[in-house]
């Protein structure tokens, strides 16, 4: 009975921590990232900056959302099955009824109020991204040859545009580690993660996710909720990178289609990038406006046929991982893939978080002013979203 309350106390504590995140976690994929490092990392230490860097740069790997892979593998470390559930529930509930309220015609994000809010959500977005590149920075590049990795990932990121520049920086930064860092990999040990997922598990997990992608396309056309659940899932298993690469698939699937008009998917976007919480999210709104079905039904079918090919992918993969980590050729390997995950982070910072945000030296003064919060006075990442935002509300009336 005592066991069974700390496993609910557990369940508990990682949906307050999640949907705390998914009401603040503004700013995309990368700046997702920074939230979870700086608050289970940092605050709860629920993992080490080694191990987290190992999440990111696995999901990284896997096609689906990644910075929802993240939040789903944290939690189903800390709590099980039901905690993995409860993080990505948690994490996506806010921006999903947000999007499903805007497609129904309720639009919370119009108006100066609104945008001036918006606008400092981006900017802490800033401070929040720039507090983790600097903080793994410091423990995953502590030589310079690691350091060398993460200006190699900048480069490549910059060349080679798109998902395919991030997985190259992570497969070249695992080569060069392969070849360089077997020393510090020899010097330290990697601790197994305790996921609680078998072989067997994991291998059932990878047999649905291609029976599924096999079978769906075969069933559609026999139901529109069929041809609803073929769609979205076929958009979340063939993406790489997750956030804003998905809108070509989806695009296809849904206009091409006839099912959404050009300007609705485009006026659902808009909303998607004003909202906190993982971009599939806009699966949520799109499938509420899918004719044929009712609104409430397609908004959860898209949404769940969009996450779940990703999460039976990472299922899959988890219990094989420890294994490969504990090796010390893939050791060497994971500490150059790490420190190109400083680097793609540290290129994100500039490119989209820093141009999209920072238009002026008000803005600088902001995102300045959020990530000294963060390091030198060590506040919660929600509380310095919460200040952040107001200052941009203040800023806009300048």
């Amino acid at each position: 009975m005592t066991q069974q309350m700390a496993a609910r106390a557990h369940i508990g504590e990682v949906f307050r921590v999640f949907l705390l995140l998914g009401l603040t976690s503004f700013g995309g994929p990368v700046a997702h990232l920074g939230y979870f490092r700086t608050e289970f990392v940092e605050r709860r230490r629920w993992l080490s900056e080694t191990a987290y860097a190992d999440l990111v740069a696995l999901c990284q790997f896997l096609p689906g959302p990644a910075s929802s892979q993240v939040g789903f593998a944290i939690g189903l470390l800390r709590a099980g099955p039901w905690g993995a559930a409860a993080a990505w529930f948690a994490f996506t509930l806010p921006s999903a009824v947000v999007l499903v309220l805007f497609a129904f015609g309720a639009s919370l994000l119009d108006g100066p109020l609104a945008s001036g809010i918006i606008h400092g959500l981006k900017v802490a977005a800033v401070a929040i991204v720039a507090h983790a590149v600097w903080g793994m920075a410091r423990n995953l590049c502590p030589d310079k040859t690691r350091a060398g990795i993460a200006l190699l990932a900048v480069l490549t990121v910059v060349g080679v545009s798109g998902p395919l520049g991030q997985v190259s920086a992570i497969v070249l930064g695992g080569l060069v580690g392969l070849v360089m860092c077997r020393e510090a990999a020899a010097a330290s040990q990697n601790a197994a993660l305790h996921f609680g997922v078998s072989r067997s598990v994991g291998v059932m997990a990878l047999g649905l996710f291609a029976g599924l992608l096999i079978l769906l396309p075969l069933l559609a056309g026999s139901a529109i909720w069929l041809d609803l659940i073929d769609a979205f899932y076929r958009s979340g298993a063939l993406v790489f990178g997750g956030g804003h690469v998905v809108l070509p698939l989806l695009e296809a699937e849904v206009v091409q289609s006839g099912w959404i008009t050009p300007d609705a998917f485009l006026t659902g976007y808009g909303a998607a990038q004003a909202v906190p919480g993982p971009l599939f999210t806009f699966a949520a709104y799109l499938g509420a406006l899918v004719p044929g079905i009712n609104g409430l039904v397609g908004a959860l079918l898209a949404l769940l046929a969009i996450f779940v090919p990703g999460f039976l992918l990472l299922v899959g993969v988890l219990p094989f991982w420890n294994r490969f980590r504990q090796w010390g050729s893939a050791q060497a390997l994971m500490r150059g893939a790490n420190a190109a995950v400083v680097g793609i982070l540290g290129a994100a910072l500039y490119q989209p978080v820093w141009t999209s945000a920072v238009i002026g030296p008000y803005e600088f003064a902001l995102a300045l002013t959020g990530f000294l919060l963060l390091t030198v006075w060590k506040l919660p990442a929600w509380a310095v979203v919460v200040v952040i935002a107001f200052g941009g509300l203040f800023i806009s009336t300048l």
